[in-house]
């Protein structure tokens, strides 16, 4: 009898323990299925707020563009101190935005960041001495940012550091050269139209 209640005993434990692993094995599957759930909303909270930022830089570089542009230059002092004032209200709502994605990087991303960047500032400071003849320089680092054939030489030190960033940090580099780009092509179209505007203006005055 004695040996009977041991193995009654024994049978309930090992019952009682095989229904405990299973609730937890439950519990953790929930739990997992939550986690996979939190890591899509997660990823579509990055990307939206990707969008949000690259939607900023692109509205404070059109507002840029707009108040530095011959069309600007072009109409009367009133017509222009208004135009401003919005342009110049647009501009401090927009920089009230601040929408940041942080990017987890190893510490050879993180060197490769910084050496991409002092690469590209020292583009932007030659840039601002003398335009004509560092374009190239520029079209060269961008070069190494595209998969297509470019139609440039590709700047082989850049193109090297570029691939040892974060992919994250190398789209935006790859933006950063664009828009300088689109810069240095639209300063270059506003002094040829204002070299235009001074032949003209002196062909008349004949």
């Amino acid at each position: 009898m004695a040996q009977a209640k041991i193995q009654a005993k024994m049978n309930e434990a090992t019952k009682s323990k095989f229904s405990r692993t299973m609730s937890m094995a439950d519990r953790s599957g929930r739990l997992l299925e939550s986690l996979d759930q939190l890591e899509i909303r997660v990823e579509a909270l990055r990307e939206t707020a990707t969008l949000m930022e690259q939607e900023r830089e692109s509205i404070l570089e059109m507002l840029q563009s707009l108040q530095n542009g011959q069309e600007m230059r072009s109409i009367s002092d009133g017509e222009r101190e208004e135009l401003s004032l919005t342009s110049n209200r647009l501009l401090g709502r927009t920089l009230c935005v601040e929408v940041s994605v942080g990017v987890i990087r190893n510490s050879e991303q993180d060197d490769a960041l910084r050496q991409a960047t002092s690469m590209i500032d020292e583009i932007v400071k030659k840039l601002l001495e003398d335009t004509g003849s560092n374009r190239q320089s520029l079209m060269a680092l961008h070069a190494a940012c595209v998969t297509e054939a470019p139609p440039v030489a590709i700047d082989q030190k850049f193109q090297a550091i570029v691939i040892s960033c974060a992919l994250e940090d190398q789209k935006k580099i790859k933006r950063r050269l664009e828009t300088l780009i689109r810069n240095v092509f639209n300063a270059e179209n506003t002094i040829k139209l204002m070299d235009n505007q001074k032949l003209d203006q002196a062909n008349g005055a004949h």
